[in-house]
């Protein structure tokens, strides 16, 4: 009995503890108005001292540090926001917007916090009774934070309540997963535009080989890595990727600049915060790293506190993105009007009065030097951060953030039942609004601000993006100036994204001049790129086309092969038709074969003259004087072959050489032949008994000749009917020129007429050769032997110098063989007759040619 009494009383004991038990210390807001609906502020209105975690005892409390005027103008520009929209007739006319805003030090851990606080109506109570635990969220909608990093840790922490937050600086593209981040709406562009869009803004200054510095956050990392991306998708190189933090030690910080000295690019794409660079550039100016084009990101490249002579020695000259500005008509007023008394007793309030003015608010607990604050300070006297509304980037995304919600309730209130978008078409409870009613509407809000921006979020709760481009100038006096040189509105087509001012572009360096950021010159037109080995893509050698190929653009990857009838030119740049070439009649080599021809058959023709006009003598008629005129004609015949080869082969030409040479020389080889047979015929015919000559007469001489010769013209009429020659340009053996050249067709033909000729001419060489000791005064055997051994010399060395010659001379090569091989032929046989005809006529007898040869003796 008695455990059961100990038991019942733990119980009862138990029941009285509240249900719910605040652990750390309580959070108060910074600013907070009641309402019908509440919005909740999460704002980073101070820095934070590093604090030491030991995990042996519970940690101290968050000490925060460093008053940050720009997160209180913007904080203040969500107040305006509401208060305009409580004072406006049109725009929930019955509806009072309340706030409540939190300071959360810049720390993740806070951030968590104050969304938690948010969440529930009692904040800073350390203990609730268990009926409050239970209910729905105070806030209808938070706006915040400052940072992706927060903003995804609050987001993820509230989605499952359906509660919508919007955020006017989170940037970082992750956020428009809506599987992750379903309550999730921004009032900036994602990192993913800006990203692509600086890709094309290096590019479009055609910087190939660039650094990138980033902060080592959600924000840097990811921005950066969509970046990257989209650059090397361009062909663009990075140097180096360095990542920076604000809580780095100081000698990481140095060793990152080290590296951006030391580096061979000029172009540096900064993907950092405000903070971050703060400590970059302190530590640029100690290693005093100027020379460089720097490319930023609107989370620094507009803040006002890099205006100074000191960093424009860095800075100078930078381009980058910013959000676009606005004009909000009354916020100049509302943020200079800001004193203490609108809101007695506001430590926020107070610390920045104290800081602006070097005053205290409490005198009484003064114990340092400084003066009472009067309460009659004002602010237009003071110029800082806070006072500075010339540009209102992200306040206006903070005071479309209140606007968008603001339009969203007005379309829940107007809702018609019957007409709602809810289960059963039915509207949102008008008395009793929930959080993630609220988030429908949202997804569906478009409104236009009175500064005429028109507002409306896509599937991802993205705004349009757009962006500001501007430069980094000073003005006449010296100070330094955000020109804005452009504009980048991401809803317009492909290629129409920029709209560039008419504004010149101050450049580091030379102001006037863009500068170069390169690993490797452009290989230019008739050369190609060869990456070097181990080195990125964009660091390359320029390698010459080769003969035969060309590029025409630059930084060409490979070079492109000409068609076959062009040859590059020497640039190697463009293709040029090639030079035709062929044996012509008016270049030397074809004038002095064309004399040569003519004058072989002018002198056959004389010497056909010369045995016309003698033939009646002993000598012609002893020569068979048929024969030799027939042979005179063929040699006539053979000399005027050769002009066939020369001149642009043609489809006639080309037939007409090859079998005119095969057929004349056949009938000069055969007339040589019945010759040969005639010698020996005679001089066999003068053994006792022997009638041979009869079988070799005048008529079978004739048979003969004509019979080898038909042989001849019939390979010949079968190579003209089978495969007959044909003109054709050798594209082949030259690559800067066309050889227009006859090809024999069939090969076995050609063959065939030379292998015949070669025949004939080896049988009448093996018969003269026979008959060269035959008793004669005149024994012409003698001479057709010497003249069918220099025609066989001729061919036989012709083969290889045929096959061999280039070109033009491969024809030049057949012209001097059949010139060659005819004169041997008419000046072997016939001179030594014209010789005795003409100088010798006593030796031109009949008793001479038969007698014998004087004996040596006498």
């Amino acid at each position: 009995m008695l455990h059961l009494e100990v038991l019942l009383l733990t119980v009862l004991a138990r029941a009285e503890e509240p249900a719910c038990r605040v652990q750390a210390n309580p959070m108060l807001t910074t600013f907070s108005k009641p309402g019908d609906i509440i919005l909740g502020g999460i704002f980073a209105f101070h820095g934070l001292e590093n604090a030491k975690y030991t995990f042996k005892t519970v940690p101290e409390a968050a000490k925060c540090k460093g008053l940050s005027y720009i997160e209180l103008q913007i904080a203040r520009t969500m107040i305006f926001a509401i208060e305009e929209i409580n004072n406006s007739s049109s725009l929930l006319p019955d509806v009072s917007l309340g706030y409540k805003i939190f300071d959360i030090c810049s720390s993740i851990h806070l951030s968590i916090k104050a969304a938690l606080i948010l969440m529930n109506e009692n904040e800073g109570v350390e203990s609730l009774p268990a009926k409050q635990c239970n209910k729905t969220s105070n806030v209808h909608a938070i706006i915040g934070m400052s940072g992706s990093s927060h903003t995804i840790v609050v987001a993820r922490a509230i989605q499952s309540f359906h509660i919508p937050l919007i955020s006017y600086i989170a940037t970082c593209a992750c956020l428009s997963n809506k599987q992750e981040f379903p309550t999730f709406f921004r009032t900036i562009p994602s990192d993913s535009y800006q990203s692509r869009a600086l890709a094309q803004l290096v590019k479009h200054f055609g910087w190939t080989w660039i650094g990138t510095i980033r902060s080592d956050n959600d924000y840097g990392n990811l921005g950066m890595a969509t970046f990257i991306q989209a650059v090397q998708e361009q062909g663009i190189c990075i140097e180096y990727s360095e990542s920076i933090y604000r809580t780095y030690p100081s000698e990481k910080i140095a060793a990152t600049v080290r590296i951006i000295k030391e580096s061979s690019s000029k172009v540096i794409v900064a993907f950092v915060t405000q903070q971050d660079m703060q400590i970059l550039l302190k530590e640029l100016i100690a290693q005093n790293i100027t020379g460089r084009q720097w490319i930023g990101t609107e989370g620094w490249i507009s803040a006002r506190i890099f205006a100074t002579e000191e960093s424009y020695k860095i800075l100078g000259g930078s381009i980058g993105f910013a959000i676009s500005e606005a004009e909000i008509p009354g916020l100049k007023d509302y943020i200079l009007n800001i004193h203490p008394s609108q809101d007695p007793g506001n430590a926020l309030l107070n610390e920045f009065w104290e800081t602006i003015f070097h005053c205290t608010m409490s005198p009484k607990e003064n114990i340092s030097t400084l003066t009472p604050c009067r309460g009659s300070e004002n602010l237009r006297d003071i110029s800082n951060d806070y006072t500075d509304i010339s540009e209102l980037r992200i306040p206006s995304n903070v005071y479309k953030a209140v606007y968008a919600i603001a339009y969203s309730l007005q379309n829940l209130l107007n809702c018609k039942n019957g007409e709602g978008p809810f289960v059963n078409k039915t509207c949102a409870n008008k008395i009793n609004i929930e959080p993630w009613q609220v988030l429908h509407y949202l997804k569906t809000v478009n409104f236009i601000t009175n500064y005429g921006e028109n507002v409306y979020f896509d599937e991802n709760g993205d705004p349009t993006a757009k962006y500001d481009l501007i430069n980094w100038q000073n003005n006449k006096y010296g100070n330094v100036q955000f020109i804005k040189i452009g504009i980048y509105d991401a809803s317009l087509p492909d290629g129409k994204a920029f709209k560039m001012n008419n504004i010149s572009i101050v450049w580091v360096g030379n102001p006037g001049k863009v500068p170069r950021s390169v690993c490797s010159e452009s290989c230019y037109a008739g050369t190609r790129k060869a990456v070097k080995q181990g080195r990125p893509v964009c660091c390359f050698d320029c390698i010459p086309c080769a003969e035969g190929e060309f590029s025409n653009v630059t930084n060409s990857i490979d070079c492109i092969s000409c068609p076959l009838e062009y040859r590059s030119n020497e640039q190697r740049s463009a293709c040029i038709l090639k030079e035709i070439e062929f044996l012509s009649f008016g270049e030397l080599m074809g004038t002095l074969l064309l004399i040569f021809s003519l004058s072989g058959s002018t002198v056959t023709f004389l010497v056909a003259l010369v045995f016309f006009y003698y033939r009646d003598t002993p000598i012609v008629r002893a020569n068979n004087c048929e024969l030799s005129f027939l042979l005179l004609l063929s040699l006539t015949l053979c000399f005027l072959c050769a002009l066939t080869f020369i001149g642009e082969p043609s489809a006639w030409s080309c037939k007409l050489r090859h079998t005119a040479f095969g057929i004349t020389f056949v009938l000069c080889i055969s007339c040589v032949l019945g010759k040969t047979l005639v010698v020996l015929m005679a001089f066999r015919a003068t053994l006792p008994g022997s009638n041979i000559m009869k079988w070799f007469g005048p008529t079978q001489q004739r048979l003969s000749v004509f019979a080898c010769t038909f042989i001849q013209i019939l390979i010949c009429s079968f190579w003209l009917i089978i495969s007959p020659p044909f003109p054709n340009k050798n594209l082949i053996s030259y690559n800067d020129k066309i050889i227009l050249e006859c090809d024999v067709g069939s090969a076995a033909a050609f063959y065939a007429v030379l292998g015949y000729i070669g025949f004939l001419s080896s049988i009448c060489f093996i018969l003269a050769f026979l008959a060269r000791k035959l008793p004669d005064n005149f024994n012409e055997a003698k001479f057709i032997t010497f003249s069918m051994l220099l025609f066989c010399a001729v061919w036989i060395t012709f083969i290889p110098a045929y096959i061999s010659s280039p070109g033009k001379f491969t024809v030049a090569v057949e012209i001097f063989a059949i010139l060659a091989s005819s004169f041997g032929l008419l000046f072997c046989i016939f001179a030594p007759k014209c010789y005795i005809i003409l100088l010798k006529p006593e030796e031109n007898t009949k008793k001479h040619l038969m007698g014998k040869p004087p004996n040596k003796s006498h």
